[in-house]
């Protein structure tokens, strides 16, 4: 396993070096002779640098364990007192909370249901910040930052441009509002588009593909595009508005002032007005009972979601579909209308026929994505940990 990193070499890049040996930490425990093999720096330097991460404790030294001849190996590990990180997640129905440490594993978790679209921008404020506070009270560990997924078009500077589902977001400066209410600096912010962070936490789950399309299914649909293993937010950070793609040139009029989009015909909302229900644990029993109405709802919704999925994937020519949120719940029933359009209308078909599979991470994927990608900020460079 390598880090995927290349050491920095000129002078005044102390804290690159420390947070690729920190990262590559996060990644899997290694001694430091791993570290120096992994990383291409000197085991001198790694030794030096290692020296000074244990005294800042972010990472901590197994004792001396002999595995055979030569020297012990002594396996390097997060601190138990290593900075944790944030994330929050803003949806139509519901916020959520998660403290991680470093390496992903949850410390404390918090939802809250809420309907978003009834609410005043500052009353959504209101709501993170107490779901923020809800995760980072039951300990003293020191916050290296936090994110937070909202169901929008996000700018780079954190602006949410346009949420159709969420009014009051719209034009909203997340990141500022929500560092005001914390009273912390709105550097350790971050704010993206909830699939976006839903597919970063997919791309680092166990056996995760290089190249995939993570799609969303919430109220709103949502897809976040991994190519060649990074996260791709187009120019201006709008990529991936799969539901908002028209289906239906004079279909059903959307939120968006489109007609015929995705999300009119395969999102929440439309699918369980199809089925008849009022929730999705009512859908998910339904189906479970074999009831042909809920059945049927699913399946139409399958076909709306694959016809706009193929015209997608015959531009960036990705191999895979991974399904989330409320599809990855209804995913037997789902994925065979799926398919069928992508067999239907997707050129490289014949020869590669695209993978339609559930998503790895559960429903708390948005969340846990929005943690982190605190976590891959402040190592990219170590400014944040070692400036």
């Amino acid at each position: 396993m390598t880090s995927g990193r290349a050491p920095a070499r000129p002078a005044g890049v102390r804290s690159h070096n420390l947070a690729l040996l920190l990262w590559s930490v996060v990644q899997e425990p290694s001694s430091r002779a791993d570290l120096a093999s992994r990383t291409g720096l000197t085991k001198a330097a790694v030794s030096g640098m290692v020296d000074d991460l244990v005294e800042r404790q972010l990472l901590d030294e197994d004792p001396p364990a002999v595995t055979g001849r030569g020297r012990p190996s002594r396996l390097l590990r997060l601190h138990p007192n290593a900075p944790t990180a944030v994330g929050l997640e803003l949806n139509v129905d519901y916020v959520a909370a998660v403290r991680t440490t470093l390496d992903g594993h949850e410390l404390a978790a918090h939802r809250a249901e809420i309907d978003s679209r009834a609410l005043p921008w500052r009353e959504l404020t209101r709501h993170l910040v107490a779901a923020w506070r809800a995760v980072v009270r039951p300990s003293g560990a020191p916050v290296l930052g936090s994110g937070i997924a909202v169901p929008g078009v996000v700018d780079h500077a954190g602006v949410v441009l346009r949420a159709t589902n969420v009014p009051a977001l719209t034009g909203a400066n997340v990141a500022a509002a929500v560092a005001t209410g914390l009273r912390v600096s709105r550097r350790s912010l971050v704010v993206d588009n909830e699939a976006n962070l839903a597919a970063l936490a997919e791309r680092h789950a166990p056996m995760a593909e290089r190249d995939f399309v993570y799609v969303s299914g919430e109220v709103g649909v949502g897809a976040g595009l991994v190519i060649g293993g990074a996260l791709f937010r187009g120019a201006g950070g709008m990529a991936g508005e799969l539901g908002h793609v028209s289906i239906e040139s004079k279909g059903r009029p959307c939120g968006c002032g489109g007609q015929g989009c995705v999300e009119q015909y395969a999102g929440q909302d439309a699918l369980l007005r199809a089925a008849g229900v009022t929730s999705v644990d009512a859908l998910v029993a339904g189906l479970r009972d074999g009831r042909r109405r809920y059945v049927r709802a699913v399946a139409e919704a399958g076909s709306a979601l694959g016809v706009g999925l193929a015209g997608l994937l015959n531009v960036i020519d990705v191999p895979t579909v991974v399904l989330g949120g409320l599809y990855a719940q209804v995913f037997e029933h789902l994925a065979p209308a799926v398919r069928d359009e992508l067999d239907r209308r997707v050129l490289a078909a014949d020869v590669r026929r695209p993978t339609v599979r559930a998503a790895h991470t559960g429903p708390e994927a948005a969340v846990r994505g929005a943690a982190a990608v605190v976590v891959q900020r402040a190592l990219a460079d170590g400014t944040t940990l070692f400036s």
